[in-house]
């Protein structure tokens, strides 16, 4: 199914689920439009087609939590966007955590440091910035680059599988890569 297929069968959904998290029709529309720019940069990430309903979900509940965490980083997140998990996916996603420890420790310090403070100590990129001495472009680049490199090192390392609901069901590694 091409972008614009996807946009006509599952955008009207895909609103309802912003909608009923953020409370606001304009920036509803706004999250759906950003998140099928990303599903279309990404395109070449979805390795099975037959899952592109489940893929969509996934970026869109990851727009609606980045929606919050920077409107307040640190308060806590809607309870309906805590902890959700498809059926069965609860064991496969804390397996697949465990797998990140290796892969996180072999990545090179600065980056392993900016991923590190972003996602496991909840720092925001200006506080990054302000801590490693970069600028607010060099630690948001750095944090991306982070995120990149630990998404290519899984990737390479194991094969995911989500559910229906776009929460992991199912890995399968690939080779020694200490999963």
């Amino acid at each position: 199914m091409k972008i614009d297929e996807a946009w006509r069968t599952y955008r009207a959904e895909l609103l309802g689920f912003v909608l009923k998290r953020v409370g606001d029709k304009a920036l509803a529309e706004d999250i759906v439009h950003d998140v099928f720019v990303k599903a279309l940069e990404r395109m070449a990430s979805l390795h099975d087609p037959a899952k592109l309903r489940p893929w969509l979900f996934q970026i869109t509940r990851n727009a609606v939590v980045d929606h919050f965490r920077a409107r307040r980083p640190h308060d806590p997140l809607p309870d309906d966007m805590k902890g959700e998990e498809g059926p069965g996916g609860g064991e496969a996603e804390r397996e697949l955590a465990r797998c990140l420890t290796p892969l996180i420790e072999a990545m090179p310090e600065p980056y392993r440091r900016a991923l590190t403070l972003a996602e496991f100590e909840g720092q925001t990129q200006k506080q990054i910035a302000v801590r490693e001495k970069l600028s607010l472009p060099g630690a948001k680049s750095r944090v991306q680059r982070a995120r990149k490199l630990l998404r290519e090192s899984l990737t390479a390392c194991c094969r995911v599988e989500l559910d229906r609901s776009g929460g992991i069901s199912d890995y399968k590694t690939k080779g020694e890569c200490g999963c």
